[in-house]
């Protein structure tokens, strides 16, 4: 199985590329991010033509979260366990959900699509609601792990969240000036492996940005950040055999700020003398 990865920054500027990445790449499993669109606008058109059934939570124009796979998908749901809400101006507990999560188990692997709250700046109140979107998620993946152990689960997505000094090669974001980078929100990336999630491209990919800013030719000088990732369960992390960053992907016609993160999946390799895994396709 291969899972993949992608804030798309807009799927209706660039479904060709996208669809054409993931046939050219054999990717099972694409996860989106930033779609920018509401399902009924969604292109599924050439993803179907590609054999890719696709889910999408989209609300408007903002965020947006999709995931297309070669299999049918199960169990979807478009918010986590005490996920919170943000509109601005708005208090309390019942502020409006955004489309920033999107949940499926495809062939018995249970996979996260997630837009992580960008925070904007270290006094805006979105990076309060950004520490309480992720203390929330470190809640309900720690749940969702102690209740079904044996079953792989994968967040993936964009975090907004640059965890090392080695992942910043953009000069602009410095500690204690800019988001992404403050300890706060280190430490609630660092909290999500306590909730029993491992960063599996990391030990394979060791360096590696995945965000270059459109502005100030960032992406010709190389000034990028490591913003993207892959975090799995034991079951998951245990049965990863590749990761790749796609960094092609950022050249050409249009691209996205982003680029692809993959990792290859051998449910074999995890699963010796263990007879109570889900079956899960390769």
């Amino acid at each position: 199985m291969r899972l993949a990865t992608w804030n798309v920054n807009s799927i209706r500027t660039r479904v060709a590329r996208t669809v054409e990445f993931a046939v050219r790449e054999d990717i099972d499993v694409l996860a989106m991010q930033e779609i920018k669109c509401k399902p009924e606008q969604f292109p599924y058109g050439p993803f179907a033509e590609a054999g890719y059934h696709v889910e999408v939570h989209g609300l408007n124009q903002w965020n947006g979260v999709a995931i297309a796979s070669r299999e049918p998908m199960t169990d979807v749901a478009t918010s986590f366990a005490g996920m919170p809400g943000f509109a601005k101006g708005h208090e309390g507990p019942d502020a409006p959900l955004e489309a920033r999560a999107l949940g499926a188990t495809i062939g018995g692997v249970r996979v996260w699509s997630l837009y992580v709250p960008n925070g904007r700046s270290l006094d805006d109140p979105h990076l309060v609601y950004k520490l309480h979107w992720l203390d929330a998620l470190r809640t309900a993946t720690a749940a969702e792990i102690a209740a079904s152990p044996a079953r792989p689960l994968a967040l993936v997505g964009d975090f907004n969240i640059i965890p090392f000094d080695d992942d910043n090669g953009d000069p602009d974001i410095v500690v204690g000036r800019s988001t992404h980078v403050s300890p706060e929100e280190r430490a609630a990336f660092f909290a999500l492996e306590g909730a029993g999630l491992t960063d599996v491209v990391r030990p394979i990919l060791p360096q590696g940005y995945t965000y270059w800013d459109y502005q100030r030719l960032k992406f010709p000088r190389n000034e990028g950040i490591r913003i993207d990732f892959v975090l799995g369960s034991p079951a998951f992390a245990d049965a990863v055999t590749g990761a790749s960053i796609h960094r092609e992907e950022r050249k050409g016609e249009q691209p996205s700020d982003h680029v692809p993160v993959v990792v290859e999946f051998d449910p074999a390799s995890g699963a010796e003398d263990d007879d109570d895994l889900p079956m899960i396709f390769s």
